[in-house]
């Protein structure tokens, strides 16, 4: 009875114990689901804030600040708390944007027997103005705002900074003759920098005049004085001239005349402008209404009275590519009247647009993206963005409408992301990752294609060492080697899997890199000589006496076969500084570069092909070798019995019953390739270009998030990307391992009745 009660004790444990490891699993892999479901939850929130459009909200409406007098001119400050308004009587009004309530009016010195004619603003980022009168002269100013960033008060229910607005002169308060026969200057364009201002008029409606001012400085930087160079350039066309355009390098001149007739002068040399390019910008089917320079001032936009606004900048000629000219790029088409002003962004690749018909429109260069079109009133004539791109100013008539901006990341689109995009200087529409710049006029280039590409490339090369080795292994091991060397060899290749990978990283980045550079022939001899030896090695021995070829028992060839291989390629190295000099001139990178057209960087494919190749080894060899090992034995026996040779047995009936377990050795180690970043990170250049060369370098998603993760701005556009980059690597990863074990099912249920 006793021991009745025992057995039932014993059996009730193991019940309990079957039970809990039962539960445990279950709960373990449900674990693993929510984790791997909360990763992808996160990823996404991250990522999905890019995709959405513009919004605006309407903060108020109120009546043009200060009088009757015609707007020339809108602007902001930096905080979007104080507006600007210059008026056509010479007056500067500074009032506030929240309720249009005046805080300071500032005349312009101008005489009294002359009138405003003409206006003109230099780079927004210089908030430099001009005005041209009717007498040849002209005014250069500045509008600046001094800030307290202290404790904000609060005015008008609203907290206000405190902000001071005032009116400089970097050229003094008198002005400036133009022309010297006093006709009235009718178009203007200013530029001004720290050593030079250049001002180019219309006088009346015949000369283009250009005055150019330069700042000379003594030795010892007391004394300066103001150097005038002047210039007529000469017109191409008779039709009226209707905007002049000067870039803020005081280089490049834009005379639009008639319908859309465009002039484009060279003003390298300021005493012989030359004109460089003659165009028509719509064909002659549309009329230019507005025309501006997108920030950086390397694009223009132009506006027409169809609604269309189109972004134009130099590429090479088809004819001569030693030469450049204008050509549209893109175009939106998305508003319904003729466009009366544009407003580029202070630094993004973004504008706003405003028709006649009222409707605003926020569109995106680089992405060719429209992010918003909203009908705002009755007609639009003006509009001024604020220079962190978080509002608008807009004039209808006699009103003023203040909206706020959401728009953070307008650079985001499909096409920026996956398809080529023609970037400004560049020759062609490309693939392109380059996410910073040293200048704030930098146009974001966050193709995910280079880096995407780069990741395939380095995982294909790494497969392509790892897999032949490591199956092939795992086949010798399993099936032919001895079974007292397979226990001393299969433990030595798993535990190299615990290598850490920075170390492989470091050893190829600082070691093998140099050494294959130094030894580039042996690398590719030893790929004709190391198949032919062994195979010339295995004649001989097998052309041996009986007696000497038993001596060595079964399963142990491997063994001697280790110091020929290390012999034959000490041998490839050995005479690879022969070679080199023989048949490649003294270097091989040289020879490669002139006669093959084939670049070669230190820090390579090949380097990574090797490295990440040894890496990811252990993982494809452990799981092959144990998945031919655990072939039941019975249908080795029968084979053998059957006739078949050893290495029949081992292709018709092993090698069909563990597909499936090789199988998913290759693809884990595919996985383990495709995410690696270490090893990637230290021994490439880490250069995202898009190139199958062996012998170039790649820049992976893994390691360019490593790279560039820690100095992106949190939530920023750059941040959200790579967080995109991680969300295609996890999804890529999913979806090879999805893929893998389909095909490892069918392997298994078509090979299980062997």
């Amino acid at each position: 009875m006793t021991r009745i009660d025992h057995s039932n004790l014993l059996m009730r444990w193991r019940m309990l114990k079957d039970t809990l490891a039962r539960h445990g699993v279950a709960v373990g892999g449900l674990g693993v689901i929510v984790a791997i479901t909360l990763i992808l939850v996160y990823l996404l929130w991250v990522v999905l804030p890019m995709f959405q459009s513009a919004s605006i909200d309407k903060v108020t409406d109120y009546s043009v600040p200060g009088s009757d007098e015609r707007t020339l001119h809108l602007a902001m400050e930096e905080q979007a708390l104080v507006g600007l308004r210059l008026t056509d009587a010479g007056r500067v009004i500074f009032f506030n944007t929240w309720d249009g309530s005046i805080r300071k009016i500032v005349p312009l010195p101008i005489p009294d027997d002359a009138q405003i004619t003409s206006w003109a603003a230099g780079t927004p980022a210089r908030r430099i103005l001009a005005v041209g009168l009717s007498n040849g002269q002209v005014l250069v100013f500045q509008h600046d705002y001094q800030i307290d960033f202290g404790e904000a008060r609060v005015e008008g229910g609203k907290p206000v900074r405190e902000i001071t607005p005032q009116i400089k002169y970097p050229l003094g308060e008198s002005l400036l003759q133009l022309d010297e026969q006093q006709r009235s200057v009718t178009r203007l364009a200013v530029q001004s920098g720290e050593e030079a201002t250049t001002i180019v008029g219309l006088a009346g409606e015949q000369q283009i005049q250009l005055l150019n001012i330069r700042r000379e400085e003594s030795f010892l930087g007391d004394d300066v004085t103001l150097e005038e160079t002047r210039a007529e350039i000469p017109r191409t066309s008779r039709g009226a001239i209707s905007h002049l355009l000067l870039g803020k390098e005081q280089r490049n001149l834009y005379v639009l005349s008639g319908r859309d007739e465009l002039s484009h002068y060279d003003l390298f040399d300021k005493e012989t402008p030359s004109l460089q390019q003659h165009l028509a910008l719509f064909g002659g089917d549309q009329r230019v209404t507005s025309l501006e320079f997108l920030t950086g001032d390397i694009s223009l936009l132009a506006g027409s009275d169809q609604g269309r606004v189109a972004q134009l900048f130099a590429v090479p000629e088809q004819r001569d590519s030693s030469k450049r000219e204008l050509r549209q790029i893109r175009a939106f088409d998305d508003l319904n009247g003729a466009v009366q002003d544009i407003a580029p962004e202070y630094s993004r690749k973004g504008f706003l647009a405003v028709d006649g018909e009222g409707q605003l429109g926020i569109f995106h260069t680089t992405a060719h993206r429209t992010l918003l079109t909203e009908s705002i009133a009755d007609t639009l004539q003006q509009v001024a963005i604020s220079p962190r791109a978080r509002a608008a100013l807009l004039q209808a008539d006699d009103r003023l409408y203040f909206y706020h901006i959401e728009n953070e990341h307008p650079e985001i689109s499909w096409s920026s992301l996956w398809g080529k995009v023609w970037y400004e200087s560049y020759d062609e529409p490309e693939y392109v990752w380059q996410s910073s710049s040293s200048s704030n006029d930098h146009e974001p280039k966050l193709s995910l294609v280079p880096i995407s590409f780069g990741t395939l490339k380095a995982a294909f090369y790494a497969m392509l060492f790892a897999i032949p080795l490591s199956i092939m292994g795992a086949i010798y091991t399993a099936h032919f080697m001895a079974p007292r060397m397979r226990q001393t060899v299969k433990p030595s290749i798993e535990i190299m899997e615990a290598l850490p990978t920075v170390i492989i990283g470091f050893l190829a980045g600082l070691w093998l890199a140099p050494f294959l550079e130094r030894h580039l022939p042996g690398i590719f001899s030893l790929l004709i000589i190391m198949p032919f030896g062994l195979l010339l090695v295995a004649y001989g021995f097998h052309r041996l006496p009986d007696r000497i070829r038993h001596a060595l028992p079964e399963g142990w060839e491997a063994a001697w076969l280790i110091p020929i291989v290390l012999l034959l390629g000490y041998a490839s190295f050995s005479a690879s500084p022969w070679m080199e000099a023989t048949f490649f001139g003294g270097d091989v990178r040289i020879w490669m570069s002139e006669e093959l057209g084939i670049s070669y960087d230190q820090r390579n494919s090949l380097v990574i092909g090797l490295a990440m190749g040894f890496a990811v080894i252990p993982t494809i060899f452990s799981i092959a070798e144990d998945a031919i090992f655990a072939v039941p034995k019975h249908l080795v026996q029968g084979s053998l019995a059957m006739g078949a040779t050893p290495w029949q047995t081992m292709m018709r009936v092993v090698l069909l019953t563990a597909s499936p377990g090789i199988f998913s050795g290759v693809m884990i180690g595919l996985g383990r390739a495709v995410g690696e970043t270490m090893i990637v990170l230290m021994a490439t250049g880490n250069t995202p270009v898009m190139d199958m060369n062996i012998f170039e370098g790649m820049r992976t998603l893994s390691a360019n998030i490593a790279v560039e993760m820690p100095e992106s701005e949190v939530d920023s556009t750059h941040y959200r990307v790579l967080f995109l980059a991680a969300l295609v690597l996890f999804a890529f990863t999913f979806l090879v391992n999805t893929a893998a074990e389909i095909v490892r099912q069918r392997l298994r249920k078509r090979y299980s009745s062997l």
